[in-house]
């Protein structure tokens, strides 16, 4: 099963912590919302994709499984 990173737009506020901790997954739009570049998170990525989603204080990203 591949794993997805998935962003809760509502609850995001904009803190950058995703793009600046994997820039290799995530990037910012004009806004500065998160913007996924590769969809499923590839398998040498997702120590990194796991690592942002523990730190984004707003708890707006999560990983899933499909």
């Amino acid at each position: 099963m591949a794993e997805h990173l998935i962003i809760d737009r509502n609850a995001c506020a904009g803190h950058g912590l995703c793009y600046g901790g994997a820039p290799e997954i995530l990037d910012c739009d004009d806004q500065g919302d998160p913007v996924l570049l590769v969809d499923p998170i590839p398998d040498d990525q997702l120590d990194k994709a796991r690592l942002v989603v523990s730190i984004c204080p707003e708890r707006a990203l999560s990983l899933q499984s499909r």
